[in-house]
């Protein structure tokens, strides 16, 4: 049953990533126009991670940054996301994603620096967890105020090392 389920998923990913790689196959590199774009979209979200109005502008990062050949990040999960607060959850996950394509677009220069991108990512993850919290302060997480700890203990950095080097496969 598993091998069937297993089977049945990697079939569906490959479906689904077969199209994306023909779309970006198609375009062109990117644009500064786009890359500001994005990074204003980027900026937009961080702001008011909950604001449903912002859904296209999400939509467009996400689209853009899958199509475009010359914009890349490492994505890895080296965060563990609340799994009580779908809502927190997704706008945190959707953080660390636009936290690595806002560094990678301010430091075209360091795109291969896979750690750096992570350091990025997690650190927009504590903004927006900050953020959170202020309009919902039961929605509190030790798991992300110990990091913040770490953060202001400037300890976070070896955190993301640490980490990045248990789960990520770069």
């Amino acid at each position: 049953m598993f091998l069937r389920n297993l089977s049945a998923a990697l079939l569906g990913c490959s479906l689904l990533v077969a199209p994306l790689a023909a779309i970006a196959a198609d375009r062109g590199p990117s644009t500064p126009e786009e890359r500001k774009q994005a990074l204003e979209y980027i900026q937009h979200f961080m702001a008011d991670p909950l604001n449903p109005a912002l859904k296209s502008e999400i939509s467009w990062v996400t689209k853009w940054i899958i199509e475009v050949p010359n914009v890349h990040v490492s994505l890895c999960t080296i965060l563990d996301f609340p799994k009580g607060n779908k809502k927190d959850s997704q706008a945190l996950f959707t953080t660390m994603f636009f936290s690595q394509v806002e560094f990678a677009l301010q430091h075209p220069d360091v795109q291969a620096d896979h750690l750096a991108e992570y350091q990025a990512g997690v650190e927009g993850v504590l903004r927006v967890y900050e953020i959170l919290l202020k309009s919902n302060p039961k929605d509190r997480q030790p798991y992300f105020d110990d990091l913040i700890q770490r953060r202001d203990a400037g300890t976070l950095a070896q955190w993301v090392k640490e980490r990045a080097a248990a789960s990520c496969k770069n």
